[in-house]
């Protein structure tokens, strides 16, 4: 056991875990923070995508002694960012959820997309969506979303 200091959503916190600990079992049994979901484990599906100082990780295969004094934001606050509430209005909007399981990583995936370009292509957008599987196949729903979230946010500047 080792004790890791970071911050999750602009709170500082301090986990006492084996360092290998996986940063969502952190997230969510230690801090019970439920949003960020477990989907494969083996960091393929993306439904555990976290941001670490504003980048897209996946939580599964991220060990919490990675995260060491760092910024962590998961799917419970990135709506306070102008990138994350334009991507949850838009999949509002857009009816992009069916079962769900995979939109806080899809969220998270596509409002670090937004934060760094403003107006991405199909093929930015694609690109930076690649490693989020939906298992009910909402992707033309996502993309739209995307390019509505992006359009919203070009207006509001």
């Amino acid at each position: 056991m080792t004790t890791v200091s970071f911050s999750v959503n602009g709170k500082n916190v301090r986990a006492d875990v084996a360092p290998d600990t996986p940063l969502l079992w952190v997230v969510r049994d230690t801090l019970g923070m439920t949003g960020t979901k477990f989907g494969c484990g083996e960091g393929v599906c993306g439904a555990c995508t976290v941001h670490v100082d504003g980048k897209p990780v996946r939580s599964c295969t991220t060990p919490v002694s990675a995260v060491a004094g760092k910024q962590i934001t998961t799917v419970e606050a990135v709506g306070a960012t102008a990138a994350g509430h334009a991507v949850q209005a838009a999949w509002l909007k857009h009816d992009v959820p069916q079962c769900g399981y995979c939109q806080s990583g899809q969220i998270m995936s596509a409002t670090a997309l937004l934060a760094k370009n403003k107006k991405p292509s199909d093929t930015e957008i694609d690109a930076a969506m690649s490693g989020n599987i939906c298992r009910c196949g909402t992707y033309n729903q996502i993309r739209a979303a995307i390019k509505d979230a992006a359009a919203s946010m070009h207006k509001e500047a």
